[in-house]
């Protein structure tokens, strides 16, 4: 593969002192970077690169990742100004100024994402025989098959609810499904108050098949609303509906746990868990022909400013549509299936000890196969001569094949043992269960250090060979479930090397035990030395490029945030080191500035596979490239546990290089942060062209 070909890099070095790197106009806000990332994700609807329902996914997944952002970073800002506890940014912004910025953004993006639903893709999808019937186009056999449904499954679940003074407005669940309704009239007791609630049942689908027989052909849904829209009277028996509109509230649902003073986490955590339902309001989505008074009403009841409504066109929780594309036999229009390659050695070999105590392996998920990890984890729990197996556990889904291989080995006599991060966003109650089973099991479970966050992805296998103990060791950039396997780029290594090893080792007993650092040979880790070493690799290529050699700094993350990390690529540029960044979301770091980033290019990849690899090159360091679970952020080099390991096999490490250039070349599914802050689609070729459809072609070769 030919090398990238930029222009040649300047050197500044005669003047960099003068230079104040606490600039703000160096810096991108992250919030804001955070919505161009999104932005990047919901142009991909439009892309007719992508098959008809993989671009229906794109849109719904933007419309979950802007709820997350609304959850957490924008539930952020609003504590910190309530609190007092505002604060001026990298880039010089408050706090409050950036939550008017976010609401610029995101009403225009919410706008586009409708249209992009109502005006192409529904249409589209008709086209190929998938229809979301609205109520005006229902047939009178329709009609009768949806009154039934709505009196057999709607309103046994229901709990419409009268507002009056015994009847306050209720605390509505985050991101439920609502409907506001107007009435008119008096009820059984003489009530007279004109308004009431309708919680959508949870319990029930948000979108549900006709069957066929009722139906021209093709796949038909209707929305759930439109049933609750149809025949909202009949909850309101002898009263005159006039209006029902439907509204959905999203809340802060970040876990605030104090951890000075915790004796129990778990059972602290459990405590906030059930507050995540009901925390303070940051958002109100209300259907686009509700009428003044009530939207008033509801922004009152939600302690929210009109900057903070979003009137929709459609469904306000489009996230629950990603049942769909599973509804209809349609693989035409899904990505083309395939199967992920794995090694011969790791393939043939019936014991992968064997395997990997003569070469370290390296994989890149999802396309080569996860499957060696959860063999070698099998072999493991099985294995008489395997005497010890710890590891960590941030995300593992359901029916994890993993966490069956460890009560496997528990239940063997073996001594396991588990790190278990309950505060993986969004997984702490499934965590939860996971630690109390494991536990039942006889596998000793910890929740890592207080106040630091368990992150790095490590498993450690103790087996007894001839007299000796040998350890065997997996590193990954991912987390140990088989289903985000085949959905993220990871890399895994597997690996007997003695140091590496030993450093893992050290790792679990700073997780598990009590006492000082003790001194770590080749792994870097946070909170400890990853940030550090980073840096120090960075200024080594500054050094390089002092002296006159080629100097080159490639970094892949999903994240650059860190602001001592963003000011060491500031000098690196500005002594005219190449640094070329690929960042698939949030990047504060402003390229192309004279003087100061113009060696700096940043790139970020959007298709099929979400990029999540984590890799860092340095031209003149040996070894020359780390892989590891953090990226460029405050949390993660700061204040988590974090593991970033050397590839010191020449052949891996070129491999890697490979892989990075190969992103770097990539014109047909990357975008290029220009100095003004917005991204350009770098080509408008094919998507066969792309990176990921190379690295998919490459298993058929």
């Amino acid at each position: 593969m030919s090398k990238t070909k930029s222009a040649a890099p300047k050197s500044h070095m005669k003047n960099h002192e003068d230079i104040d790197l606490n600039n703000p106009t160096y810096y991108i806000n992250r919030e804001l970077s955070h919505l161009k990332f999104n932005q990047r994700v919901l142009l991909q609807a439009l892309n007719a690169g992508h098959p008809l329902l993989e671009r229906l996914k794109f849109l719904l997944i933007f419309s979950s990742n802007l709820d997350e952002f609304f959850e957490i970073r924008v539930a952020g800002l609003f504590s910190r100004i309530e609190l007092d506890q505002d604060k001026v940014g990298l880039d010089g912004r408050t706090s409050e100024q950036v939550l008017e910025e976010i609401q610029s953004v995101c009403h225009p993006l919410v706008e586009r994402q409708y249209q992009i639903l109502n005006e192409l893709l529904i249409p589209e999808l008709e086209k190929e025989n998938i229809r979301f019937i609205r109520r005006s186009e229902w047939s009178d056999s329709q009609k009768s098959w949806v009154l039934k449904f709505f009196k057999e499954n709607i309103v046994p679940v229901s709990s419409p609810i009268g507002l009056d003074p015994a009847h306050p407005f209720p605390l509505l669940v985050n991101k439920s499904l609502n409907f506001i309704v107007s009435l008119e009239g008096k009820d059984a007791f003489g009530r007279e108050t004109g308004l009431a609630i309708v919680p959508a049942p949870r319990s029930l689908d948000r979108v549900i098949r006709i069957p066929d027989e009722l139906c021209d052909g093709g796949d038909n849904f209707v929305f759930l609303s439109s049933m609750i829209h149809a025949h909202v009277d009949k909850l309101f028996p002898g009263m005159t509906v006039k209006g029902c509109y439907q509204f959905r509230i999203t809340r802060n649902a970040d876990l605030d746990v104090d951890m000075e003073g915790v004796a129990d986490l778990a059972l602290a955590l459990k405590g906030e868990l059930a507050s995540r339902r009901f925390g303070r309001a940051v958002r109100l989505e209300v259907a686009d022909d509700c009428p003044q008074p009530l939207i008033d009403i509801l922004l009152e009841k939600c302690n929210l400013d009109r900057s903070h409504l979003y009137q929709v066109q459609g469904p306000v929780n489009l996230k629950r549509l990603m049942r769909v594309p599973s509804l209809v036999n349609r693989p035409d229009l899904l990505y083309p299936s395939f199967t992920p390659g794995t090694p011969r050695p790791l393939r043939e070999r019936k014991n992968l000890f064997s395997a990997i105590s003569k070469k370290d392996f390296l994989l890149l998920h999802p396309f080569e196969s996860f499957n060696p990890v959860v063999d070698l984890l099998r072999q493991a729990a099985v294995d008489p001569d395997v005497m010890a197996i710890k590891q960590t556990l941030y995300r593992t889904g359901d029916n994890s094949p993993i966490v069956q291989s460890l009560l496997e080995a528990a239940k063997n006599g073996k001594e396991v043992t588990a790190v278990v991060e309950l505060r993986a966003r969004f997984d702490e109650e499934e965590n939860l269960a996971l630690a109390a089973e494991l536990q039942a099991a006889g596998v000793v479970v910890v929740y890592g250090v207080v106040g630091y966050k368990t992150h790095s992805k490590m498993i450690l296998i103790v087996r007894r060979e001839g007299k000796k103990l040998k350890r065997y060791a997996h590193l990954g950039t991912g987390n140990y479930h088989a289903g985000t396997a085949r959905l993220y780029t990871d890399y895994t290594l597997l690996t007997a090397d003695e140091d590496l090893c030993a450093d893992v080792h050290k790792v679990f007993q700073q997780l598990t035990g009590m006492g000082k650092i003790e001194r770590i040979k080749r792994v870097l880790n946070a909170p400890f030395t990853l940030k550090a070493g980073l840096i120090e690799l960075i200024d080594q290529e500054i050094e390089a490029a002092k002296s006159g050699k080629k100097a080159r700094v490639i970094m892949k993350a999903n994240g650059l945030t860190e602001p001592d990390v963003i000011r060491a690529l500031l000098r690196a540029s500005q002594a005219g080191v190449t640094v070329d960044l690929i960042i698939r979301g949030m990047c504060c770091l402003r390229p192309g500035i004279p003087g100061v980033s113009d060696n700096i290019r940043v790139k970020s990849i959007i298709g099929r596979f979400l990029e999540h690899t984590r890799t860092y090159y340095f031209a003149n360091a040996e070894p020359s490239i780390y892989c590891g679970s953090a990226d460029l952020m405050e949390r993660n080099l700061n204040r988590r546990v974090e593991v970033c390991f050397p590839l010191q096999s020449p052949s891996i490490a070129n491999r890697v290089l490979y892989d990075l250039e190969a992103y770097l070349e990539d014109k047909s599914q990357s975008w290029t942060l220009n100095v003004d802050g917005d991204y350009e689609v770098d080509d408008k070729e094919e998507l066969e062209n792309g990176v990921q459809s190379r690295l998919l072609q490459a298993l058929k070769n």
